[in-house]
């Protein structure tokens, strides 16, 4: 079992930056691949980034490449997204997740098998 916490979400006018934690506890951090999630009202959930267990490999969303960063700190078992020139798409809840090495970069929410509770990013325009 792993468990995910996200913080530092918030509202933040268009252009703002913001980033996002995910403190992890339970099973080895590094055993993970990991990945951001979000998911706006009335949409399904979509992937922003992920992360292979060292950290050597990242992937994102087209959307979002150039503006955001993920990264991890696995002696803190600690996963970040630093999110630069954030746009009023950008808003949704953003969710951690957890999921076997073998799926590193994954964009199905089915291949991750723990996820954290969200945390809310609102972009005003």
């Amino acid at each position: 079992q792993v468990q995910l916490v996200e913080s530092g979400g918030g509202l933040v006018q268009a252009g703002g930056s913001l980033r996002l934690s995910c403190a992890a506890s339970g099973r080895t951090f590094s055993s993970y691949a990991m990945a951001w999630f979000r998911q706006a009202p009335g949409k399904e959930r979509e992937f922003v980034a992920g992360i292979s267990w060292r950290g050597s490999s990242a992937y994102y969303r087209d959307s979002v490449k150039g503006r955001f960063t993920i990264s991890r700190d696995n002696a803190k078992n600690t996963l970040y997204l630093q999110m630069n020139s954030l746009k009023p798409e950008d808003t949704a809840v953003y969710y951690c997740a957890a999921g076997a090495t073998s799926y590193s970069g994954s964009v199905y929410p089915g291949h991750y098998d723990y996820w954290g509770q969200g945390t809310q990013v609102t972009v005003s325009s």
